[in-house]
This record gives C-alpha cells, sequence and structure tokens, in this order.
C-alpha cells in the first residue's frame, strides 16, 4: 500500500472560492479570525488537491467543489466525495504559511505533522518529553531533534485520533538519523503497540508521517516537492522569518497545536 503526500502554500491557493463546498463557505464565512480563515483555506486547497490526484479526478474548480473535507467527531478529517465517502484517507497538517496532506487507501489509519526547526525552551521539552526522549534532545541537535520529536507525536496521535486529548508522554519516540531523504522513527504507545513513521527535513520544516503499519516511506505525488524550496511566512500577522520572528511563549507555555 502507498501512502502519497503533497504540500501546497498560502500562495498556490486561489482567491476565489469557487473550489470550495457550500458547507466549507459556510464555516468559512463563520470564522471570526483571519488565522483561522487562511489556515481553513489552504488546508482545503491542500487536501483537494492531494485527493483529486491520488483518485484521477479533475482538479477544475467547478469540480473541486465536489469533494468536501468534513471533521469526524473526534476531530479528524473525513473526506467526502458527492456527499458519500471519498475513497482516500487523509491527514492534514499545516504551519507557517504551509500545509501538507498525506493520503492513502479508504481505512487507513495515518497520520501526519509539519513543524519548523526552531528553538523550544528546556521547560517544554521537560513538560511534554519522557525522559528518555530528553536525552536524546541533549545529546544531539536542540532545534531539530525537540521539534521531530514533538512532530512524530503530533502524527501518533492522530494516527490514534486522539490528538492532545491524550498526554503526550504516553506516547515515546525513537529517532533514527542514518541515511539520506527520509528517514525512519518509531513510536511505543504506553499499552506496547509500536507505530512505524517517517521524517524528512526540508529547509527550515521538518515533516512527519506516521501510520497503524509500515507502508515505506511516503511518495511525493509531484516532484520536486514545493516544501522543499518552501519559505515560512505567517501572513495573519504580516511577517515573515526574515522581518519579525513569531513569539514562542504561548507554544511553550501548552501543547502547539499541528
Amino acid at each position: 500500500m502507498t501512502v502519497w503526500w503533497l504540500a501546497r502554500g498560502m500562495d498556490d491557493v486561489p482567491e476565489t472560492s469557487g473550489w470550495l463546498s457550500r458547507a466549507e463557505a459556510a464555516r468559512l464565512d463563520g470564522l471570526r479570525f483571519p488565522k483561522r480563515r487562511t489556515e481553513l483555506r489552504l488546508s482545503r486547497w491542500t487536501a483537494k488537491q492531494a485527493i483529486a490526484r491520488v483518485s484521477g479526478l479533475d482538479v477544475r474548480h467547478e469540480r473541486l467543489a465536489r469533494l468536501e473535507v468534513r471533521t469526524a467527531p473526534d476531530g479528524a478529517p473525513a473526506p467526502v466525495l458527492d456527499g458519500g465517502p471519498a475513497p482516500v484517507s487523509v491527514s492534514l497538517t499545516d504551519r507557517a504559511d504551509w500545509a501538507v496532506c498525506v493520503a492513502g487507501p479508504p481505512g487507513a489509519a495515518i497520520g501526519c505533522d509539519l513543524e519548523l526547526v526552531e528553538a523550544r525552551s528546556a521547560a517544554f521539552v521537560r513538560d511534554w518529553f519522557t525522559p528518555r526522549e530528553q536525552a536524546l534532545v541533549a545529546g544531539g541537535d536542540p532545534d531539530l531533534l525537540a521539534n521531530l520529536v514533538w512532530s512524530a507525536k503530533e502524527s501518533v496521535l492522530k494516527v490514534l485520533r486522539t490528538g492532545l486529548r491524550r498526554a503526550t508522554r504516553s506516547v515515546e519516540v525513537d529517532v533514527h538519523t542514518d541515511g539520506d531523504g527520509w528517514a525512519r522513527f518509531t513510536v511505543r504507545a504506553a499499552e506496547g503497540t509500536v507505530f512505524p513513521g517517517w521524517w524528512r527535513r526540508y529547509g527550515d520544516f521538518v515533516l512527519t508521517v506516521a501510520a497503524d503499519t509500515d507502508h515505506g516511506s511516503p511518495v511525493e505525488l509531484e516532484s520536486p516537492p514545493r516544501l522543499a524550496a518552501a519559505t515560512p511566512s505567517h501572513r495573519w500577522l504580516g511577517t515573515t522569518r526574515s522581518s519579525a520572528p513569531v513569539p514562542r511563549s504561548g507554544r511553550d507555555a501548552g501543547p502547539p497545536r499541528g
């Protein structure tokens, strides 16, 4: 079984909304904050592009409106085509004006997360990581490893369909850094279940993908992937990494979203 992935940035999202379903457009209109509106448009555009490519669907805007990414009761994305379940399972993540959609066969338990490689406070690592993970971060590149471990946790919590409702210390990450391109990681849950995963760094970003079974490294739906040349930005604040960093106190004070 193949797991596919696709990345899109804010510049890729059309200004028009004809590609949104009526329900998605209504939800967008009901969002108060610009950040939530821009994130919703970006994640839905990315998801629809990935689903259409995997499923062989027409990518014209009026045809993409047939696709809708709903939210399941547990918070996971639930893709719908013409009112019924779409023939694909997806996981979504966004960070710094970039989004990734991972797509697999119907019923596949998959999860993905995108993070920036940036400084994390000692308190963050202490509060959210197990002692073994803390030692891992302290023994290598702390900026990369702290965000890689966190991202791997987020991906597996999506596989478990709990998100951050589950304690982050109840899953423990073991990272493998050998080789070029995609590298492996594994996550052991408190119950003893081990989840396989893959990670890769793209410039300022680190991307992780996890599943309930090993499907091999994720396959890009386009080559080279756009994430390879991505520049982080935060347009809802009117800032980019080169002009003004986003304050980290809020993310380090509590569990960041993925």
